[in-house]
């Protein structure tokens, strides 16, 4: 859901929450029934409803009515419902986005931004629809121009009225318009994934890795999940229900990290340290930002432990 509040870009970087798990993000074709029919057995942090890539143009007006059924019928509590819509520059972009709207979802996902246009024009129609605040926007950066403007698109999500809230990388596309080859431990294209990850925190943004192609290459997949939590991101967005279990283990908390978390975080909580900002724990400086990040951490641990008792 939403993160409480609008935050200053200068300081956000600070105090970043992330609003609920976002560990595991599964892309679904929106027009897939039988697909969609197996969320409710997934164990994943979100869906994303795809009207965009995955749903062939002769399909996409009927892949709105299918994704309207499947949620009417079954909607989780436990899942961030999060909806592709194509284009605003095609023929479905605006008609998508009018359907969403009425879906409720958390948030809305945006392909091929480019500029911060894109999202305050979606921020216009959000507000001139009167659609709720907890209605957010994910932005696909899958361009070269949309990697440059990266800084920039996510300063409007903290504007007074911005609803942004998470960025996504889509090497596909980007691969596909600098001719950058899929080669393995994307060599050439880590810098463009580190800015996009910078602009993002920059402005208190969560940040999904890009998909895994070939979801069969289990090895393949759980070393690109370790890099990409390793560079900082959030999460991964997944093509395939296999993806989800090493996704939610690489981007979970490993138990000798929640321990140091606990130790940091009962240490400044005893009276003596108090009015501390740096403190000597076991021979190691520790100092209140590390107390930040242990909470922050903890916090994530509580919710994986409330989420793995969800029925």
């Amino acid at each position: 859901m939403a993160k409480a509040g609008h935050k200053s870009c200068m300081n956000s970087s600070i105090d970043h929450h992330p609003a609920r798990l976002r560990r595991s993000v599964l892309c679904v074709p929106a027009d897939n029934a039988r697909a969609l029919v197996k969320i409710a057995t997934l164990a994943c942090d979100a869906v994303i409803y795809d009207l965009e890539d995955a749903v062939s143009v002769d399909n996409k007006v009927a892949a709105r009515q299918t994704l309207a059924d499947h949620l009417k019928r079954e909607r989780r509590s436990d899942i961030e419902v999060i909806v592709r819509i194509n284009d605003l520059k095609t023929p479905f972009g605006e008609k998508d986005l009018a359907f969403a709207l009425t879906l409720s979802p958390d948030a809305i996902l945006l392909p091929k931004v480019e500029s911060p246009q894109d999202i305050q024009a979606v921020v216009d129609f959000l507000s001139e629809n009167d659609a709720p605040d907890s209605v957010r926007l994910w932005a696909m950066i899958e361009t070269p121009r949309g990697v440059l403007n990266a800084a920039a698109i996510a300063e409007t999500g903290r504007t007074r009225g911005g609803r942004l809230d998470c960025f996504v990388p889509g090497l596909n596309d980007l691969r596909k318009e600098t001719g950058v080859p899929a080669l393995p431990g994307r060599t050439y294209l880590i810098a463009w994934l580190m800015q996009i990850l910078l602009a993002a925190r920059s402005c208190g943004l969560d940040i999904i890795d890009a998909v895994f192609n070939d979801f069969r290459d289990v090895s393949g997949f759980e070393a690109e999940c370790a890099q990409g939590r390793d560079m900082g991101f959030d999460g991964k967005m997944l093509i395939h229900p296999a993806q989800i279990g090493p996704a939610n283990g690489a981007f979970g908390v490993a138990d000798a990290a929640l321990a140091d978390a606990r130790s940091i975080i009962d240490a400044f909580a005893l009276p003596e340290n108090a009015d501390k900002a740096v403190i000597n724990l076991n021979g190691q400086m520790v100092e209140r930002l590390h107390l930040d990040q242990a909470l922050r951490l903890a916090a994530k641990a509580d919710a994986i432990n409330t989420k793995g008792k969800t029925p």
